[in-house]
């Protein structure tokens, strides 16, 4: 890929973004590597996690959470487990095993996207029709899938969204992941993992009763559970450090008020989750959404866009308003009196909120 073209993409793959950071880490990482890893699980650890190398570089947190779960999670891909991250929607699941794919296989592509219609192909092969048509089953008609590139090469592949697969596709995982090889039976042959391959899949909570794991499955996977952020501090500096990446992307501003609004928005979020204010005085009902870490970083990245383009320049209340009513509102009419009854007996009276309070009764009028 051409520097030209990668400035120009929308979304860079977090090999791509991050390039410099991975090549200062290379370059100072004398630790031990496993095979084919392109940095050691200490210097991917300190990628996750931020730090600064020896000549000043800066390594910017991909992660903002407990230094275990990160450790963990390499550590696990640093033998013969593969690794399971599950947690709550928003909870950087996806993030996390992007960036740990290019840490260490410095390729974060090679990814299944699990649906209600992902079929075996997808995890296992599949065929150029055309050529199967006119030749038979053959090394050339075979089409593989991003697991079995990642066997043949010693890289990470990702499965995304592991739950939502059928069973009887996510069960196709279970010979790959014990016995670390691919039988294809048309060509009489197998594809055998070579070393420095592994598979980072993700869950989430909320899909669990969808396509339950099968105990076999679960039994090749180490879990690591993604927790929400533990306090107001360390999620305002995730939201923040989000809607500044995905700014400067989208060639948005830093906006006067981006701060407050932020902080603003994650309390809410905060208060509507634990059903309970911050101050531990007052219950709220708590509506039917997740009112994740990621829809907050959406909801200030569309109010960026709102007071860009629409506004004075300042991030303000009526910004931000719009987007945390469609995130808190799912259910018409149960979700809708849990946000009235929260702006009634929780904004209305809350110092420095009265901008917020009629933004929200406009919106929800």
């Amino acid at each position: 890929m051409t520097t030209e073209t990668t400035s120009e993409v929308l979304r860079q793959h977090a090999e791509d973004a991050f390039a410099e950071e991975l090549a200062a880490l290379a370059r100072h990482d004398d630790r031990p590597r496993p095979e084919r890893w392109r940095l050691s699980p200490w210097a991917v650890a300190t990628y996750l996690l931020g730090g600064e190398l020896a000549d000043g570089t800066v390594i910017t947190p991909k992660y903002i959470g407990p230094r275990r779960v990160i450790e963990v999670a390499v550590t696990t891909l640093a033998t013969d487990r593969a690794l399971l991250l599950l947690g709550v929607p928003g909870t950087a699941k996806t993030w996390v095993s992007e960036h740990l794919a290019a840490a260490i296989s410095g390729d974060s592509t090679l990814l299944v996207q699990g649906t209600a219609g992902t079929p075996e192909e997808a995890v296992r092969y599949g065929w150029n029709y055309a050529q199967l048509l006119a030749h038979g089953p053959s090394e050339d008609a075979l089409v593989p899938s991003p697991l079995m590139r990642a066997m043949r090469n010693g890289q990470l592949a990702r499965v995304e969204e592991l739950t939502r697969i059928p069973a009887d596709v996510q069960d196709s995982l279970i010979t790959i992941l014990s016995e670390k090889t691919l039988p294809v039976p048309e060509l009489g042959s197998e594809v055998q993992a070579v070393r420095g391959f592994n598979v980072i899949a993700t869950a989430n909570d909320r899909d669990r009763g969808v396509n339950e794991l099968s105990s076999a499955l679960r039994r090749r996977f180490n879990t690591v559970v993604l927790p929400l952020p533990a306090t107001l501090e360390e999620e305002v500096e995730i939201v923040s450090r989000r809607v500044g990446q995905l700014g400067r992307s989208l060639d948005l501003p830093e906006l006067p008020g981006g701060a407050e609004e932020i902080r603003r928005v994650v309390t809410v979020f905060r208060e509507l989750r634990a059903g309970l204010t911050a101050d531990g005085r007052t219950k709220v009902k708590t509506p039917s959404g997740t009112l994740s870490t990621a829809e907050a970083i959406s909801v200030v990245t569309n109010g960026l866009a709102l007071a860009t383009h629409f506004g004075d320049g300042v991030l303000r209340a009526g910004d931000v308003a719009d987007g945390i009513v469609g995130a808190v509102v799912r259910d018409p009419v149960a979700d809708r009196q849990v946000w009235r009854e929260y702006v009634e007996g929780v904004v209305r009276d809350r110092d420095g909120w009265k901008d917020f309070y009629r933004a929200a009764r406009e919106v929800s009028a």
